[in-house]
């Protein structure tokens, strides 16, 4: 929520009169825009080192200690923010030490939830990740249309930047009362505790079938590793990740599952959805705050269809199929409206206009749908045990490196990129459909298997002298597959 919430703020506390006037949003339109976008994108600055550093520190002091540390790292810069009052410093400083803490609990949630979840619903509980990414986007959202209404003054834009603390200090109490991630525990050898984790979180009793042939499946697969790495530093589990090939590729899917995401444009309308639906020919703030809430509630309501309904039904692969050609063609849709027709100052929105209005909104259904949970699902689940924390860093240290580039670079393309900045919406309208190419050729399924059956999906065998191996799905693998996905099928490579 935090993520969401941080990131989805600043988009409405830039449009507030108050803010602009004290932090000198003077001059013309271009050199406003880019003092926008140095605010806005210096959170995802921060949130890019926290990606990176993430990992080495949760594999050495666990999932929930570091949660609750980086909870207190955002909370710090949230308190920096509040406090700037019309001083840029400071809330420059506060949004990057805000976006480490965000940044590395982005890699860490992630890695503790799928840790924890039964394979049968790991796709559900990995994506509630994504719906309270989009829950914290949709409160921050009518927050700033509440304040445009109610609030006057500095408290305007004081009262939304402070409340962001909210999700972290949840955070901070709420993971005291969890436990560790059992696939951690076992990793440091505190086997005993592990099995308890285990038993309790299955509500089963430690000696029930389900949870010893889970436990035993985690020994075998960290023997394995043992009897082939030892123990591994850090740069030993980097230089496993690269030159073995099955984790190498798996490696180069989560990353570009990440770039992939933030190309669709979702971050730009997320941050900046007020400027955009003035240039779609809403008027007022209060009016384009309103609709951006709306924007947040089909979001949330989207994902949790996704989630309850298609995450561990459709699939994940299916799910990015189709959700690239509809978002893609919702973009086009837009930049050629900017572009033939576009709304004229003080005429009221055409019929095609309104139509450009929904495009958004469904825009919005479509990536929580595929987009939004599926790549954080794939970027969690398909790494072996001892490369998922180091899988999912790499993979949101991407995620958030594009996403600073579309928030530093989209304020700008609004204003030079054609009129209307039409031109913005078909660039990312081309990065969609691009993406189904990608995924087609790229990306497996991986419904319905195991953590610890990833490794065969892959290719990765438990022998070093292994050469090459094909791997066809068998029974279990290759049902969830999908029947018509030959080339998904057989992945082929060298050890």
């Amino acid at each position: 929520m935090s993520f969401g919430w941080d990131s989805s703020v600043i988009g409405g506390v830039i449009e507030l009169e108050p803010f602009k006037h004290d932090f000198g949003f003077i001059g013309n339109d271009k050199a406003k825009a880019n003092l926008g976008a140095n605010i806005v994108s210096t959170l995802q600055a921060g949130c890019f080192l926290g990606a990176l550093i993430a990992s080495p520190i949760t594999d050495r002091f666990g999932r929930k200690w570091c949660l609750v540390a980086v909870s207190l790292v955002v909370i710090i810069g949230i308190i920096m923010q509040a406090a700037a009052s019309g001083n840029l410093a400071p809330m420059y400083i506060g949004r990057f030490v805000a976006g480490v803490g965000v940044g590395a609990a982005s890699c860490i949630n992630p890695v503790f939830v799928s840790e924890n979840a039964p394979r049968s619903i790991r796709g559900l509980l990995t994506g509630l990740y994504q719906l309270f990414i989009v829950t914290g986007g949709m409160i921050a959202f009518w927050i700033n249309y509440s304040v445009s209404l109610h609030f006057k003054g500095k408290s305007m834009y004081i009262f939304p930047l402070a409340i962001q603390g909210l999700p972290a200090g949840l955070l901070c109490v709420c993971m005291l009362l969890c436990h560790e991630s059992p696939r951690w525990l076992a990793r440091r050898d505190r086997w005993e505790e592990c099995k308890s984790v285990l038993a309790r979180i299955r509500n089963l009793s430690p000696d029930h079938p389900y949870v010893v042939d889970e436990f035993r499946e985690i020994q075998d697969q960290l023997e394995q590793e043992r009897r082939l790495q030892g123990d591994a530093t850090y740069w030993d589990l980097t230089r496993d990740m690269w030159t073995v090939a099955g984790n190498r590729k798996r490696a180069l899917i989560s990353i570009f599952l990440m770039i992939c995401q933030q190309m669709t444009g979702t971050n730009a309308i997320n941050t900046y959805a007020p400027t955009i639906f003035k240039n779609l020919g809403i008027t007022g703030t209060s009016t384009s705050l309103f609709s951006t809430g709306i924007y947040g509630i089909v979001k949330v309501v989207s994902c949790v269809i996704f989630l309850l309904f298609l995450a561990d039904s459709l699939g994940r692969r299916r799910s990015l199929l189709w959700t690239s050609i509809a978002q893609g063609l919702a973009m086009f849709y837009i930049g050629l409206y900017v572009r033939i027709s576009p709304p004229i100052d003080g005429q009221p929105v055409p019929p095609a206009g309104y139509v450009a209005l929904v495009c958004i909104f469904l825009f919005a259904a479509f990536f929580q749908f595929g987009w939004g949970p599926a790549c954080w699902i794939y970027a969690s689940e398909i790494p072996a045990a001892r490369l998922r924390s180091l899988n999912v860093s790499y993979a949101a240290a991407t995620q958030w490196l594009f996403n600073f580039v579309v928030a530093r670079a989209v304020p700008t393309m609004l204003v030079t990129v054609g009129p209307h900045g039409y031109g913005t919406y078909l660039i990312f309208g081309s990065f969609c459909l691009s993406m189904f190419v990608f995924v087609w050729f790229f990306v497996p399924e991986t419904k319905g298997i195991s953590l610890e059956h990833m490794d065969e999906l892959f290719g990765v065998t438990d022998g070093p002298a292994a050469e090459k191996s094909s791997v066809q799905g068998g029974d279990d693998v290759g049902s969830e597959m999908g029947k018509g996905d030959q080339k998904s099928k057989h992945v082929e490579v060298y050890v």
